[in-house]
């Protein structure tokens, strides 16, 4: 069944798997080092250590051979940069901006849990990169120090027809926090100058990527670009999760890191479990924030007396946000599901059509699932003690007025 809300899966990609940042990072350099006319590149977290010099390293490398370069950071995720990073983004000509940085009244103000969370890169309007993954070392936590494990997440290298879309994308964002900047710090010239340019790309990218199509038709991967933002895509991410599970027949994998389901996500994933439908999900088993990891904890119940299994990824940190879906339909992306990314963030998924890779995706969460992580008992969570039941309570509670005192449902 077609919805009209979602974007139509097209043919003719090609898609690669890339899980932490020991395949990420290497695969984004090497397209990086390769571009010839720009790179645009959006993160919530972009962490001074070796992993991001190397990639801080190909960015100015690019700009210095007279590539125009574009980075946006999330103003949560990455507060600032090293006043030597600063230097030499400026002295080489990398564009670069802080969304919403957020000032003296911090999170105080409920405007500012808009934030970036999407990661998404595109390198000459032809390879596109989206998935879960920060420029941050796969074995270092910001807030918890060394890890004695990597952290488990996912990004995918794209190239085809959906990469038009992640340049547009990217694009826009890019104007539209220009458009936001004081008057007096643009340069009008050479911004229109800019964006003539990026038109431009955009169309020869367009049909260099109908021309690809045209020649293998029939031929490439089925795949699409989804987006949540605040003003047309406000439910797509999740709309496209719902239809999916909806027309599952056998099997729904989900590794999500903070996964708080509202009530038409929950009731989608019970009716697929009534049914028959074998429902597996991979959550944090680690504690990394309060409100994520106990609020999860108030649905465990719901969920496991429908018959679906929990398994709790412990060795590291769990960042996935993934699922596999009958073996052929997958998504790899940056929006977890709970209210944060579902209601506020700015987030990028790409949706996959494909068995080879389904299958690829499907047997790395399996490993995780079984070898990694341990299956929660319906009878220990049930008979948890009082305070972990209180804290789960509180947690769960705290999330509602935040989306509450947001403006929105959940």
């Amino acid at each position: 069944m077609k919805d009209r809300h979602l974007p139509s899966l097209r043919s003719g990609h090609r898609v690669q798997l890339l899980q932490g940042g020991q395949e990420l990072f290497p695969a984004l350099v090497q397209a990086i080092d390769r571009s010839v006319r720009e790179v645009r590149m959006e993160t919530y977290i972009f962490y001074p250590d070796p992993a991001g010099e190397q990639v801080a390293a190909a960015l100015v490398r690019a700009a210095q051979r007279g590539v125009a370069v574009y980075l946006v950071m999330d103003g949560v995720g990455t507060p600032g940069l090293p006043a030597e990073w600063r230097s030499r983004f400026d002295a080489a000509g990398v564009q670069w901006r802080i969304f919403l940085p957020l000032g003296r009244l911090g999170l105080l103000i409920p405007s500012r849990w808009r934030r970036l969370h999407r990661k998404l890169c595109v390198v000459d309007g032809r390879v596109a990169f989206c998935g879960g993954i920060n420029v941050l070392d796969d074995w270092h936590d910001p807030n918890h120090g060394p890890l004695s494990a990597p952290r488990l997440d996912f990004a995918v290298r794209v190239t085809g027809p959906l990469v038009r879309a992640v340049h547009e994308v990217t694009v826009q964002f890019w104007w539209r926090l220009q458009a936001g900047s004081k008057a007096r710090e643009i340069d009008l010239p050479a911004a229109w100058h800019h964006l003539e340019e990026a038109v431009k790309l955009a169309v020869q990218a367009g049909d260099e990527a109908a021309t690809g199509v045209a020649a293998t038709r029939g031929a490439g991967t089925r795949a699409a670009l989804l987006l949540r933002d605040n003003l047309r895509h406000r439910s797509r991410i999740e709309r496209a999760y719902r239809k999916a599970i909806a027309e599952a027949r056998e099997e729904i994998i989900i590794a999500n890191a903070y996964f708080v389901p509202g009530r038409k996500l929950r009731l989608a994933l019970i009716h697929a479990a009534q049914r028959g439908v074998r429902v597996r999900l991979l959550l944090q088993g680690r504690y990394e924030y309060f409100m994520q990891f106990h609020a999860v904890r108030m649905v465990y119940g719901v969920l496991l007396g429908a018959g679906m299994e929990i398994h709790e990824y412990s060795p590291s940190f769990l960042h996935a946000k993934v699922a596999v879906i009958d073996g052929h339909w997958t998504t790899i992306g940056s929006s977890n599901l709970d209210p944060l990314s579902l209601l506020l963030a700015r987030e990028a998924n790409v949706v996959v059509e494909d068995v080879r890779f389904a299958q690829d995706l499907r047997g790395r969460l399996i490993r995780a699932m079984e070898h990694e992580g341990h299956r929660v008992d319906p009878s220990q969570y049930a008979d948890r003690p009082w305070h972990q039941r209180l804290l789960d309570r509180a947690a769960f509670a705290l999330m509602r007025l935040g989306v509450f005192l947001s403006g929105n449902r959940y």
